[in-house]
Parts: structure tokens; sequence; C-alpha cells
């Protein structure tokens, strides 16, 4: 297929880190579903896993890290289909792009802040509201796909990708794409297994720690080491100002007194 521009569309390639993380999904996927519809296993096994408020204010924060790794274990596997598809159309770009350590990195990174914003969040809002935006046990990747989303649209403007193999899709189309989707689920009432404020809060942190090279939130770190380098120069000179001021010592510059009009070589001379 080729897009308006004539250019090939090709499939992404996977990179080795994401090679590991898609394992690692459906490894856990895989495991927990045969627990739970073959094996007999009650799922409190499952549940020890997920997000879960209540658990975490207990001292539980794994949570928030074991929870990106879960996938709903019953009832079909659009869950987990829909995580890997989404890591694997997006993310290979990202990763070529940054390499694998910050690739990780960041999913790491915006899955936990997410997952940790939603807990935060709950905490500060009605238990009536909290109930309609964040189930009871949250869990899921989603909130590192949309925050992958948001990273590749705003890291390769103007490019196109083949969504799920048939779907042209370019980086603006993206963002609303995914920005919308989450809109239309929470108006309809519909709720993530992950959770509606993870969701939102993976878009921002995929934005704040993935938006370009350097991401806005090193641009700003880095900002402010260099206000603070700034700063200690002019403190240094100013320091150095007052140290010499303070000895009563007098710079001659050119070797000779300031009120001195005649040139040093012009003594020797007669």
């Amino acid at each position: 297929m080729r897009n308006s521009g004539g250019q090939q569309l090709m499939l992404p390639p996977v990179g080795p880190m994401l090679k590991k993380v898609l394992i690692a999904l459906f490894a856990t996927w895989l495991v927990f579903a045969l627990a739970v519809n073959w094996g007999g296993a009650s799922g409190n096994s499952f549940l020890a896993l997920t997000g879960n408020n209540a658990a975490i204010l207990e001292g539980e924060v794994w949570r928030l890290l074991t929870a990106l790794l879960l996938h709903t274990p019953s009832g079909g596997i659009g869950h987990i289909i829909s995580a890997m598809l989404g890591l694997y159309f997006l993310g290979s770009s990202l990763e070529e792009a940054w390499g694998g350590r910050r690739f990780l990195r960041f999913m790491i990174a915006t899955g936990v802040l997410s997952y940790a914003t939603q807990f935060a969040l709950c905490l500060l809002i009605s238990p009536e509201l909290s109930a309609k935006l964040v189930p009871n046990d949250y869990f899921g990747a989603i909130p590192v796909v949309e925050a992958i989303a948001i990273a590749w649209a705003c890291s390769f403007k103007g490019r196109t990708i083949l969504l799920f193999f048939v779907l042209p899709v370019s980086s603006r189309g993206l963002i609303l794409m995914v920005v919308g989707f989450s809109l239309m689920s929470l108006i309809a009432g519909g709720m993530s297994p992950s959770g509606h404020i993870a969701l939102f809060a993976g878009m921002g942190y995929g934005w704040l720690l993935g938006a370009g090279t350097p991401s806005p939130w090193r641009r700003f770190i880095l900002k402010r080491k260099l206000q603070a380098l700034e700063r200690d120069a002019q403190n240094e000179r100013s320091e150095k100002k007052r140290r010499a001021k303070k000895s009563g010592f007098k710079v001659i510059r050119g070797g000779r007194n300031e009120d001195d009009d005649d040139p040093p070589d012009k003594h020797l001379l007669n």
C-alpha cells in the first residue's frame, strides 16, 4: 500500500526491547488465562497484582507496576490483542529512534505514573465520581499505548503509519483518534480495565516524557541546570570582585598606572 505521497507503507520491524516486552505481556496473559479458565484457579492471584486503591493505601505500591503486565484473562482476547498491536505499530519507530533503554524507561515511567496519578486523584474526588471513572481493580498496558501514541505523533510529525495493517493514519490524525476514542468511551459510560483517569494521564505523560528529543521534561531539567550554572558563575564573579576590593590591591592595566599617559617604552628611549 502507498500513501498520498507515493511512498511505500511498510510494516515496522520489531526491535529487541519491544520484542521482549511483547513476549512478557503475552506470557503473563497466557499463564493467567490457563490458570483461571482451565486450571481451576479462583482469580485471587490475578487480583493480587492489579491496581487497587485500598491495597495501595496499605503499602502494596508494587501494584502500580505489576498492573501493567496484566490483561483480562477471561471473556475474550480483545484486551491483550489491542495492547500488543498498539505497542507493535507505534513502539517500533520509537525504539529505533531512542534506543532500547530509553524506550523501556519511557514505558515503565509512563505506565507507573499514569496509575499513580489515577490513585492520587481517586483520593481527592468523591467515591461516587471515582466509581464512574476507575474500576475497583484496574490493570493493563493501554495507558502505555496511549503514551506511546502521543509520543510517536509528536516525535514524527507529518509521518503516516499503517495502523492495524490497513489504515494509513497521519501523526495529527493519530492524536485525534486516541483522544477522541477515550473521550467517547468516557461519555458513553464505558469502563476501561485501566480506568479513564489512567488513559488520559498516559497521554499527558507521553507528551511530557516523549515529545521529541530532548523531551519537554528533559528540556525543563536542562534549562534549570543551565540557570543554576549561570547563577553560580555570577556569584563567583561577584565573590572575586568582593575579595579583590577587600584586599586593597589595585589592578594596573597593561602594566602601568592608568594616570600615566606615556607608554612604558618612552622612558627607556629617553
